[in-house]
């Protein structure tokens, strides 16, 4: 036998709340060793001795057997003399010292569960809080470090006998399951009518609200990180009346299904989007339903997704799910439990005041959730995982730098907003807040930005925001470093630091794709606010050790009625015409249909005088542009809502571009003229939509190539909301890939403003490391 040693080993990451300290117990005692292990809030500390070829095979089996879902960010083993222990043992978690371990993201039922609530033998037959160390809920629950039970929304139910053998055995999957419970001891179900009284309990208010669902009726139902509105998908007149209590007019809606042979009447499914459909995050997919409309398989109502070859679908993920829609069989509308522009509800008795009117029952369970966490959104782009929305299955797990940051808070953008937080090499993005719109959203948001520090005892040193004075973050910021954080004693003296948009998009694709300075970066959405005061949003940007210089952007134009353009994808169109037409546009009246007299001489005041008619390079806005232009879309309901109808009318049967010129000096100007006149003779022309909005994307993609190759640097990095377009951003790697380049674009971050956040960390460190203001 080999000479007996110990080895301390310190592992850092996702490690709590996934079953890892059972997993350390059972293989130490399989391998006949002694010591302990303990939960802290910096990580899992374990001490471990043993004869020293024991000890070997050890750390081997550690790293190929750990749980499934265990990150190791780090794992560092020392060998040291031994103490002399005489058993192995799991030790209670320790609270103290810098809070830096992983906060798990909520995770899909497994397997075992699901087989658990439908075995009639079992104990927990039908009970929809069935979980164990492998799945469930945990951010959702959780309310302080490190993570055990009396530190989250379970602590106010205490366990049976069973449910606590469960709880202390460490062989046992449900070994310190935090939210381990069972119906005797757990959370239960009720069913409200909408004046708040008691419909039906237990299983029965399960079995009563699916007949509900059944019968046309629209349900809310309490879920993981909050409610959820659910209505028949087949039936279009429950989807329409939805549509209308919900004040959401053309938004699609995201659909759950029963089971994947059910998503497969419907949409197409490649090996990747499976994958995704099943996976422990168990997010919306976006998936093609083309092929499936044309060949009339779909039952879903028309008016789930409007003119929308796409359909975001997911598939049941908490237990409570899984037996709502075995009792259904058919597909349901899931969406967020709100109203449009507000956060997703997630109390009960605020449910009933904020959702009456729109929900006919209520679905209740009497567990608190900490925290809003709205379903994450997911497509497959270039043969990889596209986050399009960060939440519930993804948040907060961060993003690992290469070098360690002063703890930084920031507070994100104005719309698709998120925050996040720098804990040493850890950049914690928060769940998605959203557009910061209502009174509502914004305490929402504020709850959000006094979490993190809160969750991670953080002392925050400097607090980045966006450039823009007027956004509502911006000015929590300003208000945090005047007042030295007003609401939470987790802020010491700030700094604050202002970052711009475009920049921000940038450095946190750089941050996630992990390369260094130099990069091009393409910065591509509606709206941005400058460093010169105008409306940035078609951005070319040369990342350095000084910043970033701004090399190109395309050319500006006014956008008549400021944010009203946005509405008014018709005003885009006009603000394209007036920058090539100048006066004589008003003598153009084909092309001018669009606008009464009374508006045309209110729309011509803003352009002589420049008043409420701001300048802006915005790529977004030249997509909406051309999408009025050629009919597509002259208004819309929904942000973005042109540029996607403009992405679904092509029909890429070509390689054809529509021409542009690159004006020199600095910045380069990228100037669009050509192509829009060219449009314009087209669609009078009546060459088809689809053909014209090809030629289009095309030439999008030769202004990226084009620049990349006058700039001359090899690494062209693709952030902005633009390139949530899967046409745009396909074409364009491909053709950067041809002429040699290296794309970089996002993956488990959003190209939207939800990747602000993380962008504002980065870039704020870069600037601190250079000391520019």
């Amino acid at each position: 036998m080999s000479k007996r040693e110990r080895v301390k080993i310190v592992a850092h990451g996702a490690v709590q709340g996934v079953g890892f300290r059972p997993f350390v117990y059972r293989l130490a005692t399989d391998l006949k060793l002694d010591g302990w292990i303990s939960n802290s809030a910096q990580g899992v500390f374990i001490e471990i001795e043993g004869p020293g070829d024991s000890l070997q095979e050890f750390l081997v089996r550690f790293e190929k057997e750990k749980p499934p879902r265990a990150v190791i960010q780090s794992f560092e083993s020392s060998f040291l003399d031994p103490r002399g222990y005489g058993t192995f043992e799991i030790r209670e978690s320790e609270n103290h010292g810098e809070k830096t371990a992983l906060i798990l993201p909520d995770i899909a039922t497994c397997a075992d569960c699901l087989r658990e609530i439908l075995d009639p033998a079992d104990r927990r037959f039908r009970y929809p809080f069935t979980n164990c160390t492998n799945c469930g809920p945990r951010f959702s629950i959780i309310e302080g470090l490190p993570y055990d039970r009396a530190s989250t929304s379970m602590k106010e139910f205490g366990m049976c006998a069973e449910c606590d053998r469960e709880y202390h055995d460490p062989r046992d999957r449900r070994f310190h399951a935090q939210p381990n419970a069972c119906p005797r001891c757990g959370p239960q179900l009720q069913l409200w009518n909408s004046s708040g009284e008691v419909v039906s309990e237990h299983d029965g208010a399960l079995l009563q609200a699916a007949e509900a669902i059944r019968s046309g009726k629209i349900l809310a139902l309490k879920g993981l990180g909050g409610f959820q509105l659910m209505v028949d998908a087949r039936n279009e007149e429950a989807v329409v009346t939805l549509r209308q209590r919900k004040h959401r007019e053309e938004k699609p809606f995201a659909v759950m299904f029963p089971s994947l042979p059910q998503i497969r009447k419907s949409c197409e499914i490649s090996d990747l989007e499976e994958r995704l459909l099943l996976s422990p995050e168990s997010p919306i997919v976006l998936l093609q339903r083309e092929l499936a409309i044309s060949s009339q398989r779909s039952a879903i109502a028309p008016s789930i997704a409007p003119r929308n070859p796409n359909l975001g679908v997911m598939l049941p993920y908490t237990p409570l799910h899984h037996l709502l829609m075995r009792a259904l069989d058919f597909p349901v509308v899931a969406t967020s439990g709100n109203l449009s522009d507000e956060p997703i509800c997630i109390d009960e008795r605020d449910a009933l005041v904020r959702l009456r009117g729109i929900a006919d029952l209520f679905l209740i369970h009497d567990r608190p959730i900490a925290r809003h966490m709205d379903d994450s959104i997911v497509r497959i782009m270039c043969g990889r995982e596209l986050v399009l929305r960060r939440a519930r299955g993804f948040a907060p797990l961060p993003v690992t730098l290469r070098e360690k940051l002063p703890p930084m808070l920031a507070v994100g953008a104005h719309l698709k907003n998120t925050v996040a937080l720098s804990v040493g090499r850890n950049v914690f993005v928060s769940q998605h807040v959203g557009d910061l719109q209502t009174q509502e959203a914004y305490a929402a948001f504020r709850a959000a930005a006094a979490d993190l520090p809160r969750l991670y005892d953080s002392q925050i040193k400097a607090i980045a925001c966006d450039l823009h004075p007027d956004y509502l973050s911006t000015k929590y910021a300003a208000e945090l470093e005047q007042n030295q954080s007003p609401i939470t004693n987790h802020f010491s003296p700030l700094t604050l630091m202002p970052i711009q948009h475009h920049w921000a998009h940038i450095a946190g694709c750089m941050a996630e794709n992990e390369i260094e300075r130099p990069a091009l970066g393409v910065s591509w959405d509606g709206t941005g606010y400058g460093s010169d005061g105008t409306i940035w949003g078609g951005e070319f940007l040369l990342t350095n050790s000084d910043g970033f210089t701004r090399v190109a952007h395309l050319r500006q134009f006014r956008l008549p009625g400021g944010d009203a353009a946005i509405k008014e994808p018709r005003r885009s169109a006009l603000g394209l015409l007036y920058e090539i037409y100048g006066e004589e546009l008003w003598r153009r009246d084909e092309l001018l249909r669009d606008f009464s007299g009374a508006e045309i001489k209110v729309l011509r005041q803003m352009f002589l005088k420049g008043t409420h008619a701001p300048l802006t390079s915005s790529a977004g806005r030249l997509f909406d542009g051309v999408a009025a232009l050629i009919g597509v879309r002259k208004s819309v309901s929904f942000e973005g809502q042109a540029a996607m109808e403009l992405e679904f009318a092509l029909r890429p049967k070509t390689t054809d571009a529509y021409s542009f010129e690159m004006e020199g000096g600095s910045p380069t100007i990228i100037d669009w003229t050509p192509a829009v006149l060219a449009i314009v003779e087209d669609s009078q022309r009546r060459e088809p939509v689809g053909m014209i909005s090809a030629k289009f994307h095309n030439m999008m993609s030769e202004v990226i190539v084009a620049t990349a190759r006058r700039i001359g640097e090899r690494k062209v990095v693709l952030s902005g909301g633009c390139f949530q377009n899967r046409y745009l951003t396909e074409r364009t790697i491909d053709r950067l890939r041809a002429e040699d380049f290296q794309p970089y674009w996002h993956q488990r971050i959003p190209p939207n403003d939800g990747g602000i956040s993380l962008g504002q960390i980065v870039a704020a460190r870069w600037r601190r490391a250079t000391a520019q203001i």
